[in-house]
């Protein structure tokens, strides 16, 4: 299923390759339980910027590895490069069109203890 996405102004506008059923990713770190983000990772090839490549700032704290991509218009985040995933890209969740998501599924990760976190991750084959 090909969903599309965006921004709140409408300027930055997306395409992504995902089921109709979502199952996301809610991490409670400090920039994702601020901005409220909800992960949907996605290989690159599974994704598409369809517009507002000129509209995107990009932000980088602690590692630099994870690349946090705003609208300068509205501040909104509606997809990045995850730290946990540098080959591939986060999309918001939140930041979809309704029209062609069915359900999502909410799984809790703990960011605050990243590290170990994805260590217990990599254990449990996910």
């Amino acid at each position: 299923m090909i969903h599309t996405g965006g921004c709140h102004c409408g300027a930055v506008r997306f395409e992504v390759e995902a089921p109709e059923a979502i199952h996301a990713t809610e991490c409670n770190c400090s920039i994702c339980s601020k901005s409220g983000f909800l992960h949907l990772i996605v290989p690159r090839s599974a994704f598409t910027l369809l517009s507002g490549q000129e509209n995107l700032q990009t932000y980088s704290f602690n590692t630099g590895v994870a690349k946090h991509l705003f609208c300068k218009t509205c501040g909104i985040k509606s997809f990045y490069v995850p730290r946990s995933h540098p080959d591939g890209i986060s999309v918001n969740v939140r930041c979809l069109d309704e029209s062609t998501v069915r359900s999502v599924h909410i799984e809790p990760f703990d960011g605050v203890h990243w590290e170990q976190s994805m260590k217990a991750s990599h254990r449990d084959g996910t």
